[in-house]
């Protein structure tokens, strides 16, 4: 998949773009809760989904019908659940960097911190529209998201224990992209482009008014 973005980071003002944000790496958190606090598409599904495993998790944990296997034992799968979603995460970034490779980016490269525990995908000074960032921040979820479902579809209860586990802790920690995504959606009456200027840890989110094309 190729979604072309011709546009250098220095034309986007002479193409009638007005910067509206820019966002600090190290200040990614309060960043994210502010979008995810708001009433979009994309902040809803992300706490549906999240709300759906998490009772599906406590289902399969209390449901006495569903096998021998004690509480102890249950929650023990659980917490293994919880050890594979931290597993993935370098799955989870590499999949982000294979996105917007797809999409067009020639330097990519991941930041870390630490010290509140958030990882970055980044491309430096790649422009990318709402249609590219929609599919470079949602292809880690999708593909994760399947992968873990295979197994709790057709797996026995410690399985389904275990992988439901991890689905909704890998949801969970999935916050950071569907607050971006929210960012989007909360600017839906413009048209947004975002780059990353990775020598100096800030995204940029420019905007322009969207043009009623005429029949």
């Amino acid at each position: 998949m190729t979604i072309p973005m011709p546009l250098h980071p220095n034309e986007l003002e002479q193409q009638g773009f007005t910067r509206l944000e820019s966002l600090n790496h190290q200040e990614l958190i309060p960043f994210v809760r502010r979008y995810l606090g708001k009433h979009t598409l994309p902040t809803v599904f992300y706490f549906v989904f999240n709300v759906v495993a998490f009772t599906g998790l406590l289902w399969m944990l209390f449901d006495r019908n569903a096998g021998d296997a004690g509480l102890g034992t249950r929650i023990l799968f659980i917490c293994y659940g919880f050890c594979i979603s931290f597993l993935v995460i370098p799955l989870h970034e590499g999949i982000h960097v294979l996105a917007y490779r797809m999409c067009g980016a020639k330097q990519t490269s991941l930041a870390a911190n630490w010290s509140k525990f958030y990882f970055i995908a980044l491309a430096h000074e790649f422009v990318a529209d709402a249609r590219a960032f929609r599919f470079i921040a949602l292809a880690p979820f999708v593909v994760i998201s399947t992968l873990l479902l295979v197994p709790v579809v057709f797996g026995g209860l410690l399985t389904g224990l275990m992988f439901t586990g991890a689905l909704f802790a890998h949801g969970s920690m999935c916050a950071g992209d569907f607050g971006l995504l929210g960012y989007f959606a909360t600017h839906k009456d413009q048209e947004i482009l975002t780059y990353d200027d990775v020598e100096n840890g800030i995204s940029y989110f420019y905007g322009r008014k969207r043009v009623n094309k005429v029949a």
